[in-house]
């Protein structure tokens, strides 16, 4: 039975359905000799399907998850156009993996790695939007009105963003470190929130992303999900 180009090639793990159909504006795909095109159905067990070059097999891979405790200056994508270090270098996996969500350079902490695309597609689509949470370390004392904000909502340019849970999660004369649970996904919405508020942040790491948490893992390192983790979350 035909199933969509997008859908069929995320199945297999080659990438998001997103990703796919930027590859067929880009020229990357071919079925049966011919360019493809955006919406394209094809047969699995008829259609000869090229990505670059190279013929899809039709063995679909091995799916993996994997979590990463991301270091500061890592790049969350699966390729950068600068050279920069992204998260897929820092894991040694036989299958094209790419990340699911962002975090950004300047941040650490928990991201996931996975190769099923459905997945993937699935937990960054706002609908599916899983509440992740963040060690916050800002200079000096914060006010409880800041607090107050931060949980309740801070008016920014795209919008007055959602509540959220906000705790002390320690404080020491010169820092206070934050706990914050976020229902939302507004890009960079932490570091906006507190520049609005006029805080001074000097370190955001995620350390938790719905059910799943950074735990111990060392900065750099990775490990699989479990059975009970991966049935969380699809």
């Amino acid at each position: 039975m035909p199933i969509r180009l997008n859908k069929y090639l995320a199945s297999l793990g080659i990438a998001s359905r997103r990703q796919i159909d930027k590859y067929v504006t880009e020229g990357r795909i071919y079925i049966n000799g011919n360019l493809a095109k955006l919406g394209d159905k094809v047969d699995p067990n008829t259609d000869l399907i090229k990505v670059d070059g190279k013929l899809v097999s039709t063995t679909a891979p091995k799916l993996v998850y994997i979590a990463l405790n991301k270091p500061v200056g890592v790049i969350s994508t699966a390729k950068d156009t600068h050279n920069r270090n992204t998260v897929i270098d820092l894991v040694k996996s036989p299958y094209r993996l790419f990340p699911v969500g962002r975090l950004d350079a300047d941040s650490s902490g928990l991201i996931l790695l996975t190769n099923d695309g459905a997945l993937a597609l699935k937990l960054t689509h706002p609908r599916y939007h899983l509440p992740k949470t963040y060690l916050v370390t800002l200079q000096g004392v914060v006010p409880k009105s800041s607090l107050f904000a931060l949980a309740s909502g801070v008016k920014l340019i795209d919008g007055l963003t959602a509540p959220a849970d906000v705790s002390f999660f320690s404080r020491q004369k010169d820092i206070t470190i934050l706990k914050i649970t976020l229902y939302q996904g507004k890009k960079r919405q932490i570091r906006r929130m507190c520049l609005e508020l006029k805080l001074k942040l000097t370190g955001l790491q995620r350390i938790k992303i719905g059910p799943i948490s950074l735990g111990n893992l060392s900065l750099g390192d990775y490990r699989f999900l479990t059975a009970a983790e991966i049935s969380s979350i699809t």
